[in-house]
This record gives structure tokens, sequence and C-alpha cells, in this order.
């Protein structure tokens, strides 16, 4: 058959030539430990890491190495990026917020050969040093103090690498360029292994208009971490338009974004539901009479907030929508590099009311272009696109992953037919908007019948005396499960649970749906990518 365009293979190099050759002024800004900024241009990242390329070759690197990254949200972050991949090797990012015996774990399982470590992050690496011998340690002196004796400097690295004469490794369009390992919330966590192709397709479909919609022109704050499924791809989407980008380091608490938002408006946001919670109160809090905080921040008007890696209660999307700030939701996993739907306004919604739009941005929203998904019931059938018709959701596209490192693709995880089984409950309505009913480990089944622990949250966290909450299934004699609600309070404000079950009965609850009880807390647990835990609840609340 005759030839119709030209076989070029999709590369991250591609991205990294564009960006130097076109955006060569754009600022890239990083907060530093100290809390000041450091800032580049696309030109100093570009030739930097093209340095760190050819460093990482001259330490010996080959194609298909791993090279560990601990890090927080910096440009040297962003140059291992593209500077590994460049060089042949894997940018494996290692988990900071892990227990230093799961690092030590995923580092071996993963058979890192370098590491590229914080020097603020070196007290965390010595905890699991034992675990795991690193061929080579380089640290990156963030904080700005010397590097200690024993370990390579990045910096004196870079400086003693030939930029000029570096080339990139040979490769092909499906060979690796980065792995993220699965939060292991069920089991070990497994190694997802992301290519050259995948990553650019991924970041083509995302930065759509009606999804991120990231251009030239904006200002990019990624608070999600780096460490956790590339940091949402925003990394390589940012650099393929050549747009501004705000890293916050370590400074992650809500006053710290707070006055980095009003130092440097972004245009586009992005972070889970429980820092965006915190935020939105620590400012309106500020707001208040009295506040000591009055007049220190200001939030951007017409800013975008990507927000994923759990629910957004609409409580929270109408919150910032009172700032003139609109929260687009996704849903998304590392195996799916990670985004797999986003929540937009279709063309079917153009006239549609206000709360409909509310309640539409509260769902997981459409699939992205590129990735199928289905709904599967117990009985093997697909479900209808009803609103209504919960199964487990499967997946399917060219940046899901086909199997996990060292361990292929186990049939719990995957279908006969090769789709991904994602552990979600779902129901997809008639315009193909996706709701998360739950993760098939949290549903809880009273009396034969099941009910949603994240609507329960979701409603709950509507009551303008809760911070947050999370719901778990308790043992039940003659029920099997009931739900049982963990709620922490907005400081000093009190509610009673006659109170909240009012307001759920206002939100369409049944009466058997209500929490069985009760508990109050100082603060839901978290996981260490910023999830509610609810396994540490179940631990502490049996019964």
């Amino acid at each position: 058959m005759q030839t119709t365009m030209m076989n070029v293979p999709l590369s991250l190099n591609h991205l990294l030539e564009r960006a130097g050759r076109l955006f060569k002024s754009t600022e890239i800004v990083s907060r530093l430990p100290d809390k000041s900024l450091r800032r580049h241009r696309y030109a100093d990242i570009y030739r930097r890491t093209r340095a760190l390329g050819s460093a990482l070759q001259g330490l010996g690197l080959k194609k298909g190495d791993r090279v560990a990254t601990l890090c927080w949200n910096h440009h040297a972050h962003l140059e291992s990026y593209f500077g590994i991949p460049a060089a042949g090797g894997v940018m494996h990012t290692l988990n900071l917020r892990l227990a230093p015996e799961e690092i030590g774990w995923i580092a071996g399982d993963a058979q890192d050969r370098f590491l590229i470590v914080d020097d603020v992050l070196l007290p965390l690496y010595e905890k699991f040093r034992h675990l795991y011998p690193f061929e080579k340690v380089i640290v990156f002196p963030f904080s700005g103090a010397p590097v200690p004796a024993g370990f390579t400097d990045y910096e004196a690295l870079l400086v003693g690498a030939d930029a000029d004469g570096f080339t990139y490794a040979p490769h092909d369009e499906n060979d690796p360029v980065a792995m993220c390992y699965t939060s292991g919330t069920t089991g070990r966590s497994k190694g997802v292994v992301y290519s050259h192709r995948s990553t650019v397709l991924h970041s083509l479909v995302a930065c759509l208009p009606d999804f991120c919609g990231v251009r030239g022109t904006d200002v990019v704050l990624p608070v999600t971490p780096m460490f956790h499924a590339n940091s949402w791809g925003m990394p390589y989407i940012a650099v393929m338009v050549g747009a501004k980008l705000v890293f916050p380091g370590p400074h992650l608490h809500p006053d710290d974004l707070l006055g980095l938002m009003t130092q440097e408006p972004p245009t586009l946001a992005l972070g889970v539901p429980t820092i965006w919670l915190s935020l939105i109160q620590t400012y309106d809090a500020s707001l208040k009479p009295g506040s000591p905080n009055a007049g220190r921040w200001r939030l951007p008007q017409g800013m975008r907030s990507l927000v994923g890696g759990a629910a957004v209660p609409e409580a929270l999307i109408r919150a910032f929508d009172a700032h003139g700030i609109w929260i687009m939701q996704g849903w998304g996993m590392t195996e799916t590099s990670p985004v797999g739907t986003l929540s937009y306004l279709t063309a079917a919604l153009k006239d549609a009311s206000r709360d409909e739009k509310y309640r539409r941005a509260a769902t997981a929203g459409v699939p992205v272009p590129l990735v199928e998904l289905r709904t599967r019931g117990d009985d093997g059938q697909d479900q209808p696109w009803d609103g209504q018709s919960v199964g487990e959701l499967q997946v399917r596209g060219p940046f899901i992953t086909g199997g996990y490192h060292e361990v292929g693709s186990p049939a719990d995880k995957f279908t006969d037919d090769g789709w991904l089984r994602t552990g979600d409950v779902a129901s997809v309505d008639e315009l193909g908007y996706m709701r998360i009913a739950d993760r098939t480990k949290d549903l809880i089944k009273s009396g034969g019948e099941w009910i949603s622990s994240v609507d329960l949250e979701n409603a709950l966290m509507a009551h303008p005396a809760v911070a947050e909450a999370a719901v778990i299934a308790i043992p039940d004699e003659k029920w099997s499960e009931r739900p049982l609600a963990c709620v922490a309070l907005k400081p000093g404000e009190q509610v009673t649970p006659d109170e909240l079950n009012a307001l759920l009965l206002t939100k369409n609850f049944a009466k058997w749906q209500l929490p069985e009880r009760y508990e109050f807390i100082d603060a839901v647990p978290r996981t260490s990518t910023g999830k509610f835990w609810k396994l540490k609840l179940r631990e502490r609340f049996p019964r």
C-alpha cells in the first residue's frame, strides 16, 4: 500500500527542542525552602536539561536505566523530566510522603541506578539508604547550602557537562521515559511505565480547549506533586505550549499558597480537593471582620482550577465560583497517565440552569479523546448510560497502561479483552458524564442495598460548619454494614448529628441511608497523595 504520512516517532525530545527554540524568554519560577523565588527562562532550562543528559551519559547511564528522583516541585525536577529520558534513561519519581521502608522497597523493585535528591530531603534518604544501594546519589542544593561530602553535587555536575555537544539517545516512540508507582492502598505498590508515545499523546489530548485548555499565555501553578502521576502531565503540557510555570517547592500550607498566588498570580492552578478545601476556608476566614489576615491575600480573578485525586464536593465548586474561580474536576489514575475524564460544560448544557451546571461540574466528567470507558455489572454486561445503573469502571486507550513493571497484566487488574479494571464503581448518564459512586472497597452494603460513601461525604461537606467528612462501613448484626460518618468541623463551629441528618434528608437521602452514628475528629487522615485514608479510620473505628 502507498505510504501516506511520514513515519516520525513521537518524542519528548521534540517538546524540549521546541521550548528551547520558541519560548526562550518565558519564565519558570521556583519557590525555595527559604520562600524566596528563583527565576529561570526556558532558554536556561533548555541548556541545563541538555547538560543533565550529557552528565548522566558521562556517568555511564545506559538505555533503559532507571534514575530516581526524590524532589519537591521546582525547576531542577523539571530538568529531570526531560533530561533523564533525553539521555536514554527512565525517570522514576519517588513519593517522598511514603514511609521510608516503602520508598526503599519501591527503589529496589524498580532497580533504580542513580538518585537525584533535594538536599532538604537528605534526612529522609538517610532513613532508607540501608534498604537499597544506589550507584550514585546526586544532591540538588535546593536550600543553597554546600552539598555534604560523599555525594555528587547536581550543580557542579551540570557545570562540568557538555550541553552543546550533547546527543539525544536513539529511541523508539514506545521506549519508556518515566515510571510511577501506584498508591498501594490495597496491596504492594505497582510500577506504571510511560512511553514517549503515551506521554506526547496524553499531553496533546489534555491541553485541548474543552479540557485543561493550556495556552502559551497561561501562568500555571502545579500544586500537584511532581512525584505523583507525573504531576498530572502538566510539566510536559506546559513545556509543549511554552506556558509560564510557578513551582511552590515544599510550601503547600494554605497561607503559603495564597501568598504565592498573590505574588505570582496564576491563570491555571492544579491541586487535590483537600488542599483546595483548606485554601478556600483560610481565604474566606481572612475576609471576616477583625481577621489578622485581612487584606493579606488576593485570589486571582478568572483563574481556572483543575482539581482531582478524589471527588470534588459541589459545595467546594460553589465556594470558589463565588470568588470568580471555576473548578474543573477530573478523574484518573497512575495507570491512565493520569487524565481519563474531565468535567466541562458540553454544548448540550449551554442553556442549562446554574444549579444544573453545578451538578454536572460535580461529576467526574466525560472521557477525554482517545479514552474509552464502560461500566460492567456483576453479570458481566455493560451497564446502560442512564445516570443510575452502576458497575465497575473499565477503561482503555493509547495512554492507559497495558501492564505493570515486573508484574505484567494480572486478571484482577485487566479483563480478558484488554480493558483496565479501575476498582472504581461508577455510573454514566445519557450525555456521557461519569459519576464515581465509590471505590469497590468503600461501598457500604446495608440490608442488601448499596450506599455510596462518596455521596454522603459530599453532602455532609456542604454544611457550613463542616471542614471535611469521610464515611466508612462498620459491621452490623442486622443489616451487615452501616455507614459511620467521621466529621471534622471548622474552627469554632458546632453541629449535632441531628442537624447533619436533617441536611442529608434535604439532599434526597432516604432515612435508611443516613449514618448510623457520627464521630467528630480533628482531621481526616490522608494518604501520601492527599486522599482521605479510610483504612486508618477503619482501624480507629472498627465498630
